[in-house]
């Protein structure tokens, strides 16, 4: 059959071409790999986590946070039946707002072992969907610098006001400059104290290796933008180098990165941990209380946002220098919160 011009079949008054395919042979492989009933799970032992035997068979307990409780239940309780009814097993669910575990009890191991790495898989997926709750920082805060910047917004807006979409609610909260090492999703107590811990063994592990003790002098100068088109900018952001020109400050962020990555904690974005300082940014613009005033927690307005030209701030302000800043402290900062210095509320810090 010339494969450039098939036959073509007419079902309905309609025309299909019909290919050519060729089969493959497969050597014989085993059924009951790939055939396994209800009660015969096909997913392969894990020893990531435990399977108790029990007098009654088999359980393995799951610390999930309560806000996820729903998605494991789903609509009317569909989710939650239809893994029970699929796997053969039962799935005891605290109470929504009560944090406990989700005990897997079953009268097979395998059914048990089914349900839990299902669980996982679904869990994974949803607390990807999640908005994060806290982020590592490095605050640039310290009064100069926020005077620098106040600086550099009047002159944006004296010398750049006529530029599409350039309005003084673009900018940042001077209280609130910082440097962003990476974004988690900590859903209770419990998942805020791991972090706090795994802080503060960074700290032992590497970060004082690498900072000699010592707070790290940065220099904040130049402007850049995230997006291809600087004439359809959404962020604006200055750039971080450390004063000695050495490498000393990345390799803090991205050991931090990799840490957290590795303890779960994190998702892993990058290769490298992006060193910026938000200046401007039109979500901002978009939800006045997104990082403002904090009134309504993880919630923003789902406007399309309305992006500026940053071509003239970047020519005039390619240069401009924001100051030196002691870099002496890594917080685990909360979103949407403020302290009494205006800064992000802080759950730990080293």
């Amino acid at each position: 059959m010339d494969v450039l011009r098939p036959p073509l079949i007419r079902i309905g008054g309609r025309v299909y071409r019909k290919n050519l395919v060729q089969e493959q042979p497969f050597p014989h492989e085993e059924e009951e790999d790939f055939c396994a009933g209800p009660g015969e799970c096909a997913d392969e032992p894990c020893d990531a986590f435990v399977v108790e035997e029990t007098e009654r068979g088999f359980q393995s307990r799951l610390e999930v946070p309560s806000p996820l409780y729903k998605y494991i239940i789903g609509k009317k309780g569909e989710t939650k039946k239809r893994l029970e009814t699929e796997t053969r097993t039962s799935i005891s669910i605290p109470k929504p707002g009560v944090e406990g575990e989700i005990v897997i009890t079953g009268q097979q191991r395998s059914g048990v072992i089914s349900a839990r790495t299902r669980l996982e898989v679904l869990l994974d997926s949803f607390r990807r969907r999640q908005p994060f709750t806290h982020f590592l920082s490095l605050p640039l805060n310290q009064p100069a610098i926020q005077q620098s910047f106040l600086h550099f917004k009047e002159e944006v807006l004296h010398r750049c006001s006529k530029d599409h979409g350039v309005s003084s609610s673009l900018f940042q909260n001077p209280a609130k400059l910082h440097l962003t090492i990476g974004t988690l999703v900590l859903l209770n107590e419990q998942e805020i104290q791991r972090a706090c811990d795994l802080l503060q063994q960074c700290k032992e592990d590497f970060v004082d290796q690498i900072t000699g003790g010592q707070p790290l002098t940065v220099e904040v100068a130049g402007v850049e933008y995230m997006n291809d088109d600087p004439a359809m900018t959404d962020v604006l952001y200055a750039k971080v180098h450390m004063k000695d020109g050495s490498d000393r400050l990345q390799m803090l962020a991205d050991q931090l990165v990799e840490r957290f990555v590795a303890s779960g904690l994190m998702l892993k974005e990058w290769d490298r941990v992006k060193l910026h300082a938000t200046v401007m940014n039109t979500l901002f613009r978009k939800d006045p209380t997104e990082e403002r005033n904090n009134t309504m927690p993880g919630k923003s307005s789902f406007k399309e946002r309305e992006s500026f030209n940053g071509q003239n701030i970047l020519k005039l302000f390619e240069n401009f220098h924001f100051g030196e800043v002691q870099l002496d402290s890594v917080r685990l900062s909360q979103r949407f919160s403020s302290d009494a210095s205006g800064y992000y509320a802080t759950s730990g810090q080293l």
